[in-house]
Protein backbone atom coordinates (compact mmCIF):
# COMPACT_ATOMS: atom_id res chain seq x y z
CA UNK A 1 0.00 0.00 0.00
CA UNK A 2 1.49 2.87 -0.79
CA UNK A 3 2.54 6.26 1.44
CA UNK A 4 1.45 9.27 0.66
CA UNK A 5 2.41 12.57 2.64
CA UNK A 6 -0.29 15.39 2.28
CA UNK A 7 1.09 18.86 3.83
CA UNK A 8 -1.18 21.55 3.56
CA UNK A 9 -2.39 24.31 6.22
CA UNK A 10 -5.66 24.29 5.22
CA UNK A 11 -7.81 21.20 7.36
CA UNK A 12 -10.49 20.20 4.65
CA UNK A 13 -8.51 20.47 2.08
CA UNK A 14 -6.10 18.22 3.90
CA UNK A 15 -9.12 15.79 4.99
CA UNK A 16 -10.74 15.68 1.97
CA UNK A 17 -7.04 14.56 -0.07
CA UNK A 18 -6.84 12.00 3.02
CA UNK A 19 -10.47 10.75 2.74
CA UNK A 20 -10.19 10.29 -1.14
CA UNK A 21 -6.63 8.74 -1.13
CA UNK A 22 -7.61 6.52 1.99
CA UNK A 23 -10.71 5.16 -0.19
CA UNK A 24 -8.19 4.36 -2.75
CA UNK A 25 -6.18 2.29 -0.79
CA UNK A 26 -3.74 4.45 -0.13
CA UNK A 27 -2.08 5.22 3.88
CA UNK A 28 -2.24 8.39 4.34
CA UNK A 29 -0.11 10.24 6.69
CA UNK A 30 -1.31 14.15 6.71
CA UNK A 31 1.02 16.71 8.05
CA UNK A 32 -1.18 20.61 8.98
CA UNK A 33 1.77 22.43 7.70
CA UNK A 34 5.53 22.29 6.78
CA UNK A 35 6.93 21.65 10.37
CA UNK A 36 4.99 18.65 11.39
CA UNK A 37 5.19 17.64 7.53
CA UNK A 38 9.38 17.75 7.83
CA UNK A 39 8.39 15.83 11.29
CA UNK A 40 6.34 12.95 9.44
CA UNK A 41 8.99 12.83 6.82
CA UNK A 42 11.61 12.23 9.36
CA UNK A 43 9.51 9.48 11.20
CA UNK A 44 8.41 7.58 8.05
CA UNK A 45 9.20 6.77 4.49
CA UNK A 46 6.95 7.56 1.86
CA UNK A 47 6.17 6.72 -1.36
CA UNK A 48 4.75 10.37 -2.52
CA UNK A 49 4.46 13.69 -1.12
CA UNK A 50 1.65 16.08 -1.82
CA UNK A 51 2.75 19.66 -0.69
CA UNK A 52 1.01 23.35 -0.73
CA UNK A 53 3.56 26.06 -1.67
CA UNK A 54 2.25 28.28 0.93
CA UNK A 55 1.92 27.44 4.11
CA UNK A 56 2.21 29.93 7.21
CA UNK A 57 6.10 29.76 8.82
CA UNK A 58 7.41 28.18 5.16
CA UNK A 59 6.64 30.89 3.16
CA UNK A 60 6.57 30.70 -0.48
CA UNK A 61 9.32 27.75 -2.21
CA UNK A 62 10.96 26.98 0.97
CA UNK A 63 8.49 24.52 1.72
CA UNK A 64 9.26 22.71 -1.68
CA UNK A 65 12.73 23.44 -1.43
CA UNK A 66 13.54 21.79 1.75
CA UNK A 67 11.19 18.50 1.30
CA UNK A 68 13.02 17.83 -1.91
CA UNK A 69 16.18 18.47 -0.13
CA UNK A 70 15.45 16.40 2.62
CA UNK A 71 13.88 13.69 0.38
CA UNK A 72 15.41 13.97 -3.16
CA UNK A 73 14.02 10.68 -3.88
CA UNK A 74 10.22 11.08 -3.32
CA UNK A 75 8.32 12.26 -5.82
CA UNK A 76 7.00 15.70 -4.71
CA UNK A 77 3.69 17.07 -5.84
CA UNK A 78 3.06 21.25 -5.30
CA UNK A 79 -0.13 22.04 -4.58
CA UNK A 80 -1.45 26.22 -4.73
CA UNK A 81 -4.46 27.59 -5.53
CA UNK A 82 -2.70 31.21 -5.64
CA UNK A 83 -2.46 33.28 -8.83
CA UNK A 84 -0.34 31.71 -11.77
CA UNK A 85 1.20 33.74 -14.59
CA UNK A 86 -1.27 34.16 -18.24
CA UNK A 87 -0.84 36.46 -21.36
CA UNK A 88 -3.07 38.98 -19.45
CA UNK A 89 -1.36 39.03 -16.00
CA UNK A 90 2.49 39.99 -14.88
CA UNK A 91 2.57 37.83 -12.18
CA UNK A 92 5.01 34.96 -11.79
CA UNK A 93 3.96 31.26 -12.55
CA UNK A 94 4.11 29.70 -9.09
CA UNK A 95 3.55 26.14 -9.99
CA UNK A 96 6.47 26.36 -12.79
CA UNK A 97 8.57 28.13 -9.98
CA UNK A 98 7.88 24.69 -8.08
CA UNK A 99 9.06 22.35 -10.62
CA UNK A 100 12.26 24.17 -10.92
CA UNK A 101 12.99 23.60 -7.16
CA UNK A 102 12.66 20.13 -7.79
CA UNK A 103 8.69 19.34 -7.60
CA UNK A 104 7.53 16.44 -10.33
CA UNK A 105 4.58 17.56 -10.88
CA UNK A 106 2.02 20.08 -10.09
CA UNK A 107 -1.58 20.85 -9.06
CA UNK A 108 -3.23 23.77 -9.81
CA UNK A 109 -6.56 23.96 -6.82
CA UNK A 110 -9.27 23.37 -7.26
CA UNK A 111 -8.25 19.79 -8.62
CA UNK A 112 -10.72 16.93 -9.45
CA UNK A 113 -10.02 13.84 -7.43
CA UNK A 114 -9.16 11.92 -11.13
CA UNK A 115 -6.20 14.97 -11.48
CA UNK A 116 -5.19 13.96 -8.47
CA UNK A 117 -5.17 10.26 -8.85
CA UNK A 118 -3.65 9.99 -12.26
CA UNK A 119 -0.57 12.47 -10.94
CA UNK A 120 -0.16 10.39 -7.73
CA UNK A 121 -0.23 7.06 -10.10
CA UNK A 122 2.45 8.72 -12.26
CA UNK A 123 4.72 9.81 -9.54
CA UNK A 124 4.65 6.22 -8.42
CA UNK A 125 5.04 4.60 -11.65
CA UNK A 126 8.28 6.89 -12.05
CA UNK A 127 9.35 5.64 -8.60
CA UNK A 128 9.01 2.33 -9.31
CA UNK A 129 10.41 2.28 -12.60
CA UNK A 130 13.56 3.79 -10.85
CA UNK A 131 13.30 6.32 -14.12
CA UNK A 132 13.03 9.83 -13.79
CA UNK A 133 10.26 11.69 -15.36
CA UNK A 134 11.24 12.39 -18.89
CA UNK A 135 9.54 15.81 -18.01
CA UNK A 136 8.27 17.22 -15.83
CA UNK A 137 4.21 17.84 -16.10
CA UNK A 138 1.95 19.81 -14.20
CA UNK A 139 -2.18 18.43 -14.16
CA UNK A 140 -5.08 19.89 -15.69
Amino acid sequence: MPRILVVDDDPMVGATIEVLLQRQGFDVTLADGGETGLSALEAQTYDVMLVDIFMPHMRGFESIRIFHERAPAIPLIAMSGYAFASSASPTPDFLRMALELGAARCLRKPFTPDALLTTIRECLADAGGNAQPKDKKEAP
